[in-house]
């Protein structure tokens, strides 16, 4: 899908959520009205999805508005009927700058809403203009889904995404902090993040991906990598009678601990000694030679 057509695909969700009278009035319909109000009758949304406002784009929003006003309202909804006071739905970025600029008013639209309208308006309109972080959506997902009961199928039809897009996003949330917070510094991309939700170590890997710089084709194959060891650990060879009793028989023989491995092309044996005197005795039996004898036929039946 282009981003023109996911442009497109969101405004038909904003513009379901809006109502014929505010459609109008943002210029979705025919008129353009709009109202004025002091920036201290405002406050910040109770749903507002987005969590952590960058400085230096608030700066950069400023220093906009001082040039060329604010072009788009704010979307706001009255505080307990209050005709003077104002909560913020959409654009709370626009009214922290307009203060920085030391603008007094700015332009709003008043919307008669829900908390279920105000919550999925801010979800939408940030969505819209691409501003939320992958935790940011995901969190404001989870809220319309817990605290009005929606389903991830509605909320796909609401913003103009994909169910599967919806879903993952939700998924997000089920990682460790400490990798939530790699994503939220920026050190992980949600690519990385999605590719982390198929793997059970995920906080291992995820640290091995910043480390080394890993992309997230890299992160992927690392991570199947990984199912691939879990899915087909190595087989345990277990040791047959013969072996054991061989061990028991060498052990009792030279006094020390004798243990055999086996492998697939073969083995290893291993005499464990404490003091020079005791190595020195075994290589003393193996030079001379008669003195160690080995069942040969017990050796062939141990490795068969």
């Amino acid at each position: 899908m282009t981003l023109e057509k996911k442009r497109q695909s969101l405004g038909r969700g904003l513009s379901s959520l809006l109502g014929e009278d505010v459609k109008e009035q943002i210029g979705l319909g025919s008129g353009n009205g709009t109202r004025q109000v002091p920036v201290e009758s405002l406050k910040p949304g109770h749903y507002q999805p987005r969590h952590g406002m960058d400085d230096i784009k608030i700066k950069e929003l400023a220093q906009s508005i001082l040039k060329n006003g604010i072009i788009q309202p704010l979307l706001v909804r009255r505080i307990s009927d209050s005709k003077a006071s104002f909560e913020i739905i959409a654009g709370e970025r626009r009214w922290r700058a307009a203060q920085m600029a030391k603008i007094h008013e700015v332009p709003v639209i008043i919307k008669e809403s829900t908390d279920q309208e105000a919550l999925e308006l801010g979800l939408v309109e940030n969505l819209q203009r691409q501003d939320l972080s992958a935790l940011e959506e995901a969190k404001g997902y989870q809220r319309l889904i817990e605290e009005f009961s929606h389903t991830q199928e509605e909320l796909s039809k609401t913003v103009g995404k994909s169910r599967s897009h919806v879903a993952n996003i939700i998924r997000l949330l089920s990682l460790p902090e400490a990798v939530k917070k790699l994503l939220e510094q920026n050190k992980l991309s949600p690519g990385h993040a999605r590719a982390l939700l198929n793997t059970p170590d995920q906080l291992t890997i995820a640290k091995k991906v910043v480390d080394q710089g890993l992309n997230v084709r890299q992160t992927e194959k690392l991570v199947k990598l990984k199912q691939k060891e879990i899915s087909s650990p190595k087989k345990k060879i277990i040791k047959d009678v013969n072996t054991i009793a061989l061990e028991k028989d060498l052990t009792n023989l030279l006094g020390l601990k004798v243990t055999i491995k086996i492998n697939k092309t073969g083995g290893a044996l291993t005499i464990d000694y404490e003091t020079l005197d005791q190595l020195d005795e075994i290589l003393s039996r193996v030079n001379n030679g008669g003195a160690l004898k080995i069942d040969k036929n017990a050796v062939k039946s141990s490795f068969s």
